[in-house]
């Protein structure tokens, strides 16, 4: 812990405005994604906890606000700012779950076709291309309508759009890696493949995934929104911020635009977070490109 607070990372990370910036909203976000239910005194998917007298209830600031709703309620009674913790919790965990699955199965498939190339690499990259060809919205989007909603479907659309970047980095850094001479030793003392992959090639390729990884999260928040917002996403039962500006948008110009706007402002701060810390990542783990 010592060697790392000593590090020229950490003291570059200190006086970097954007990345303390970016790690704050980060960490309000995680601290509501964590904490919410003991952020909030309504659950508000909780029909019991509804009062539809309660219904499109203004900002507490303004004239009809009522304390108990701080950024007021939607058309069902339900608490803006409470629906927004529970919806970050899922965009959240949708950002984070399709990351992990397209970096694995990215990373994998990159290295197979940059370590043994011949036809299994002429058929991932070309796969690649072929999807890299159309806007990664449009696929998602595509797959969506075609398997239908739920958040494990849009799990699934997401990785499938999501692997290829990881791919095609994983098996550039590896075709470079393969001609160094540690692998070339590692060969020639007999070790296997799939060894020489695990011990030598994966942990000198991982550098610039860190970075895709990062950035990718708040991508994938994104789309997930887009889905959400156009129908084809989250079910109405388990709304994420997207679906929540969705459900404002009806109502947005009858005067009612804190149901719509407040919930955007949230994937905004977050995405813009996570986007600034990327950035201060880029630039620290590929100083050229500063």
């Amino acid at each position: 812990m010592t060697g790392f607070l000593s590090s020229e990372f950490f003291h570059n990370y200190t006086r970097s405005t954007s990345a303390m910036l970016g790690s704050a909203l980060m960490a309000l976000f995680a601290i509501g994604v964590l904490l919410g239910p003991l952020l909030v005194a309504q659950d508000p998917y909780d029909i019991a906890n509804l009062d539809l007298m309660d219904s499109y209830k203004p900002p507490v600031w303004l004239e009809g606000g009522d304390p108990r709703f701080w950024l007021g309620t939607d058309g069902q009674g339900r608490d803006v700012w409470a629906s927004i913790l529970y919806g970050a919790r899922i965009s959240v965990f949708i950002g984070l779950a399709a990351m992990v699955a397209s970096c694995v199965i990215g990373t994998l498939l990159g290295l197979i076709a940059g370590f043994y190339g011949g036809i299994l690499d002429s058929v991932i990259m070309r796969i690649a291309d072929i999807q890299l060809s159309f806007p990664s919205i449009l696929i998602a989007l595509f797959l969506m309508s075609a398997v239908g909603t739920g958040v494990d479907k849009v799990l699934i659309a997401l990785t499938a759009v999501g692997w290829v970047v990881y791919a095609r980095t994983v098996r550039g850094s590896t075709l470079s890696e393969i001609q160094k001479e540690y692998v070339q030793a590692a060969r020639v003392a007999g070790l296997r493949n799939t060894k020489i992959i695990r011990k030598h090639v994966l942990p000198n390729v991982l550098t610039p995934l860190i970075v895709i990884a990062t950035i990718q999260v708040g991508t994938f928040v994104l789309i997930e929104a887009s889905l959400s917002f156009l129908g084809v996403g989250v079910p109405i039962t388990q709304p994420s911020l997207g679906l929540l500006i969705k459900n404002g948008f009806d109502v947005l110009f009858s005067g009612l635009w804190w149901t719509s706007v407040f919930p955007g402002v949230a994937i905004m701060m977050l995405v813009f977070g996570i986007n600034l810390f990327g950035d201060f990542l880029r630039d620290e783990l590929n100083p050229r490109l500063k």
